[in-house]
């Protein structure tokens, strides 16, 4: 009888895990460490691109617990990152495991994982692995962020009395009162808690607590463990008034990300590309409005240099007067007058030779009949 072909409809339809990393690995890691390692796992045996931004928003961590838990990795052997010479993250390589422990392992770098261009504050752009300027480095030399006691790092569980203290405080009341209206409804028991335990714990004030909540609704994040996440990280830089808080992210506001999607752009804005939207905003005073007009202008034009195309557009429009989508229009249509007048100009006039019938060659077709023969 002959042999039998045997087919799978999706071959990566699932992800394959080293027993080592279970037996070796797995225990001494946490829940974001574990969630990191795995995703990466799965995005390599799919042959598919990913970013420190993707991960955060697909497990609702901070871009930060996901740098944490890349570096865990690198310190335990089982990865290697690449930086640029700009110490820029730019390729991960997940390496081979062996029975050696943790401190004997030698990275036998296996294929890299790709990562896409899309980041967000604080850290740089993630670009291509095929940089030729790449390289590895190990983790001492790269910037670490300070890490507090556990205390500041977990929730503890409050009593049912401690939560009825907590909440008969005057100042409190009014604080829940605008996180209700912030969310648009009323909190849950462990909300409650999370804002206790930025206050008892954390030891943020009425003020960094509403700012908190601020920025992260801003940004389109509602989920308290996310807004718990942020506060630590705060509390981790020392953030101890909405102005150091307003300092550290505050330039990546709402509008700053509205900008840079209307541009095509996902990640966080760069130092230089943080000069240009001030530009638009500060100096030139445009709205938001004429900005994205200038931006959606700039995608149809074209796909490199965006920003530099952009800011051409609005300096134009600043130097012209422009305020409203309606100079712009005017713009438009006297731009439109200039060219129709334009090549009405360059038409040749009847005289002692125009008055000849004119030949019209297609001189790319003579052109190709000539290297033809």
């Amino acid at each position: 009888m002959a042999k039998l072909t045997l087919y799978k409809d999706n071959c990566v339809d699932y992800t394959v895990v080293s027993n080592l990393f279970i037996d070796q690995y797995m225990g001494n890691a946490n829940d974001a460490q574990l969630k990191v390692y795995l995703y990466l796992i799965r995005m390599l045996s799919a042959g598919k691109a990913t970013s420190v931004s993707d991960i955060a928003d697909k497990f609702n961590h901070t871009e930060k617990d996901v740098m944490r838990s890349l570096r865990y990795w690198e310190k335990q052997g089982i990865l290697a990152l690449e930086y640029d010479q700009s110490k820029n993250l730019v390729g991960i390589h997940v390496n081979s495991l062996s029975r050696e422990t943790p401190e004997d392992v030698q990275p036998q770098q296996s294929k890299p994982i790709v990562l896409s261009s899309e980041v967000m504050a604080p850290f740089a752009p993630v670009m291509g692995v095929d940089k030729p300027q790449a390289e590895s480095r190990s983790a001492n030399s790269i910037p670490q962020t300070p890490i507090q006691n556990d205390a500041t790092r977990s929730k503890p569980v409050y009593t049912t009395e401690q939560l009825k203290e907590f909440r008969s405080r005057k100042s409190v009341k009014q604080l829940l009162m605008v996180a209700e209206k912030y969310f648009c409804r009323p909190l849950t028991t462990n909300e409650m808690q999370t804002i206790f335990f930025f206050m008892d714990t954390l030891h943020f004030s009425d003020d960094l607590i509403i700012a908190l909540l601020e920025y992260c609704i801003d940004r389109g994040k509602k989920d308290f463990k996310y807004i718990e996440r942020v506060a630590v990280n705060w509390a981790q830089e020392g953030i101890t008034t909405p102005e150091e808080a307003q300092q550290s992210v505050g330039k990546y506001s709402k509008n700053v990300y509205t900008i840079m999607n209307e541009l095509g752009k996902s990640s966080a804005p760069t130092s230089k590309e943080m000069e240009y939207i001030n530009r638009w905003t500060k100096e030139y005073g445009f709205s938001m409005e004429l900005i994205l007009e200038a931006c959606q202008r700039t995608v149809l034009a074209t796909d490199r240099h965006r920003l530099e195309y952009a800011d051409t557009i609005l300096t134009s429009w600043k130097q012209d007067n422009v305020t409203s989508k309606t100079d712009v229009l005017r713009m438009d249509e006297l731009h439109q007058k200039k060219k129709a007048a334009a090549k009405t100009a360059t038409k040749p006039v009847p005289g002692k030779f125009g008055q000849f019938s004119q030949n019209d060659y297609d001189f790319d077709a003579l052109a190709k009949q000539l290297i033809s023969n």
